[in-house]
Parts: structure tokens; sequence; C-alpha cells
């Protein structure tokens, strides 16, 4: 059943001199304003409360554009005019307000008939660098509505979310035809990323394997009459022995891989290497198994998590 939002009223003495005229007469103006990156339902949810504040209720949404987030914020994934557009396919959004400022004023508010200002409590630092909230003013004005934030959701998450499975994304849009230039992806990443994922995919058929041998050998046990648990128990010793033999013979493989691949690539001068890339000694590569055994590689060494631990 999707959640029902409530109205959030503001019932503190300091609102009540300053509500607008009765709702019948016209819709109670609402503004939200934010940077709204990588638009989410989190966005959204909080609209929807700023959107049923009041019955009758016409809601603009400010949007900061690219510089001035950029200036008080930090870099954003998606451009202003994305931004913008994300907000006009809302549907709790009346009407979109760009190049929002960093800080309502008074003036702001005149300009746009805005009754009121909604937006979560969390304090915002303002331009001014003394650490005062953003929405200070609109507060001590009785012009403040507050709304709830969604827990679990916000664009620092989605960014932590792919920054940790970095190497997947990389490889699944080199797949898709991205470039190694547009992903911002040096020559010797890409061979090594490409390496990591075929290993990866190979240890994943070989448990696929031991588990289809499982239920084989299951199975032999039954149609020969043997006592099951005497007979896998056996069985089971000779099939880890040999799977631990091919794991090891596919380690050695694709160390040997990564071996060749260095060493044709320090036999080419760096100028050759395209356009005048050059690898970083000390940058380090990994992926993570099923296991939560970790790989690194760098240009001088390959070593696994286990080997460390047993010196």
């Amino acid at each position: 059943m999707a959640d029902v939002v409530k109205p959030i009223i503001n019932t503190s003495s300091n609102n009540k001199s300053n509500d607008p005229a009765p709702q019948h007469d016209r819709p109670i103006r609402v503004y939200a304003d934010g940077i709204y990156d990588l638009f989410h339902f989190g966005h959204a949810r909080s609209l929807e409360q700023a959107k049923k504040l009041f019955p009758n209720t016409h809601l603009l949404v400010g949007c900061c554009n690219d510089e001035t987030t950029h200036k008080y914020k930090g870099k954003t994934v998606m451009t202003e005019a994305e931004r913008y557009e994300s907000l006009r396919h809302c549907k709790w959004v009346d009407e979109v307000v760009p190049d929002a400022p960093w800080v309502t004023t008074q003036e702001f508010l005149d300009k746009h008939n805005i009754d009121f200002v909604a937006h979560d409590s969390l304090p915002y630092a303002d331009a001014s660098g003394a650490g005062k909230d953003v929405y200070e003013f609109v507060k001590a004005a009785g012009k403040f509505k507050e709304t709830k934030r969604t827990d679990g959701i916000s664009t620092s998450d989605i960014i932590m979310r792919i920054v940790k499975d970095y190497n997947q994304y990389v490889m699944r849009n080199l797949d898709r035809g991205y470039s190694r230039k547009e992903l911002g992806v040096s020559y010797v990443k890409e061979k090594r990323l490409r390496v990591n994922m075929r290993l990866k995919k190979l240890q994943e058929k070989v448990k696929e394997q031991q588990e289809k041998v499982g239920e084989k050998i299951q199975t032999v046990a039954k149609t020969a009459g043997m006592h099951r648990n005497e007979w896998v128990e056996n069985a089971d010793r000779w099939v880890a022995g040999f799977l631990e033999m091919f794991e090891e013979g596919c380690h050695k493989m694709g160390t040997a891989i990564r071996d060749r691949i260095q060493e044709r690539l320090r036999g080419q001068p760096r100028d050759l290497l395209e356009n005048g890339e050059e690898d970083d000694d000390d940058e380090e590569y990994f992926y993570e198994d099923d296991d939560d055994e970790e790989e690194y590689y760098d240009d001088d060494e390959y070593y696994d998590e286990e080997d460390e631990k047993k010196r």
C-alpha cells in the first residue's frame, strides 16, 4: 500500500498572524527550493508534502543554476537544464522557478507572491560564510513550513552506490559501446578491468559446475544403492581436490595474462600509448567476488588477501 502523506501544518503562534487570505479566495502559494540533482522519490515525496500543506495549493519549486550550486555546494551530476526538466515532470509541481536564489529574501517572496516556504528543518548554511541558516529570515517571519525527509535515499547515497561498484559500471558501459575516453579510463586500466571481469566470470562458472557435480554425486549414490553419506563424503574429497587444482590453474593463468599485458606495455615508449596517456604506478584496482575476497592489482605485483595473511 502506498504511503499516505499527511499535510504538515505548523501551528506556532508566529504562523497564525501571517496566514494568507481565506483558501476559497485564491490558492495558497507555497514555495520549495533545492538542487534536485539525480531527481529521486525522496525529492518527490518532499514536494508532495508541500503540495498537500493546504487543500488548495499552488506549488512553486525553485532550482538553483549550475553557477550558484557549484559555488556553494559543489559539482552536480545533472546540468541545470536537466534538473529543471526533471521537476517539470513531477506531478506535484505547478511551476518551476529557474535560477532560484541560494537565500530566499523578502524581495523574492514579493516578486512571486509567495505565502509560505516549505523545506525540511535541517539548517543549511547561507552565503555569508557565518554559518547562518539559509531559512533564518523565513522562519523569523513565520512563513516556514516543515516537510520530512525520506530516510534511506539521497543524491549523495546514489552517488556512493555508483562509486562503490565503479569497476562494474565502467565495464558495463564499455560493453554498451562507450569509449574509454568518454569514461575517463586509461588504456592500462581498461585492459586490467577486462581481465578481472573475465576471471570473475570464470570463477562463477566453476562454482556453478561444483553445484552440478554435487547433485550428480547424490544421484549416482542413490542408483548404486550405497550408503549415501559414506559415498558422498569420499566423492566430495575427490571433487574438492579437482576443483582446487582447477581454480589454482585459473589463478595462474590470470596472473600470466596480466604479466604479459604489463610486459608488453613496459616495452612500449610512453609516447606510443594512445593520446599520451600514462598509467599511475601507485593506482590500485580491485573487485569483490561472492566470497567477499578482494584482489588487488598494481603495475609491479599481484596478490590476494589470503596470501598476504600467510606472510
